[in-house]
């Protein structure tokens, strides 16, 4: 079982440690790649769509990308971790989902991921935790993922692990630890069930990219559809 975990910071803080929690169940039977942001993706997307219109190697970054994106093609399970920052996931986290923007349904989504499973992990002070998450998850359900799992922790007294009371403490480990033998119950083996919202997604995408590729047979998206056969028959979720 390959596991690929993309941590929103670097800082080893709360996050960091309830996602070690959540990784103990699987330690001894996954290979475990994990990349930090924003040393392992530093730089910011500048909009340039090189990787929409000319192809995802065009990218400035794309040492970076197609490292990474090789990494979440062969994982049977994504964990995305990210303390919430002013309601919102972290700039690296933002940063690193804008490079991924060719992987979205209306462009050239990877067929593998239909079939993937994702855990995403934020805390905070307080509110902001859900808004965080969410940010994570619309890219990920976008790139067609539907089975993801979210573990959202609200401190309420401080954010430095050592001085949370103990009983906070032992709520975020039971409730991360619950999370993860939820996962590790799975079967990897078989790929994940593709849910309606995803399925919807991708038929309104296929309507558009059907029109594309009429009116212009090189245009990048479009071309791709084709061959994977999706403006025909063939479906990604049952490749």
């Amino acid at each position: 079982m390959n596991i690929t975990v993309i941590n929103g910071t670097e800082k080893h803080g709360v996050t960091y440690r309830l996602k070690e929690m959540f990784l103990t169940g699987f330690r001894d039977s996954a290979n475990i790649t994990e990349y930090y942001l924003p040393k392992d993706c530093p730089n910011f997307c500048n909009g340039c769509t090189n990787c929409m219109i000319k192809g995802e190697n065009t990218c400035k970054d794309a040492e970076y990308i197609g490292k990474i994106d090789r990494s979440l093609l062969e994982a049977d399970l994504i964990v995305m971790t990210s303390p919430a920052y002013v309601f919102h996931t972290t700039g690296a986290m933002k940063a690193f989902l804008d490079h991924f923007a060719y992987r979205w349904m209306p462009h050239r989504p990877a067929p593998g991921m239909f079939g993937k499973r994702a855990v995403i992990i934020t805390q905070c002070l307080g509110a902001g935790a859900k808004s965080a998450a969410k940010d994570i998850k619309h890219s990920l359900s976008w790139w067609g993922i539907s089975k993801i799992g979210i573990f959202t922790g609200a401190l309420m007294s401080d954010i430095v692990w050592e001085r949370l009371s103990e009983k906070k403490r032992q709520e975020l480990t039971r409730k991360v630890k619950k999370l993860s033998q939820k996962f590790a119950r799975i079967d990897y083996t078989k790929p994940a069930y593709t849910n309606l919202t995803v399925k919807a997604r991708f038929f309104v995408c296929r309507l558009m990219q059907r029109t594309l590729h009429k009116n212009d047979p090189e245009y990048l998206d479009g071309k791709y559809w084709a061959e994977q056969g999706w403006l025909g028959r063939d479906r990604p979720w049952k490749s």
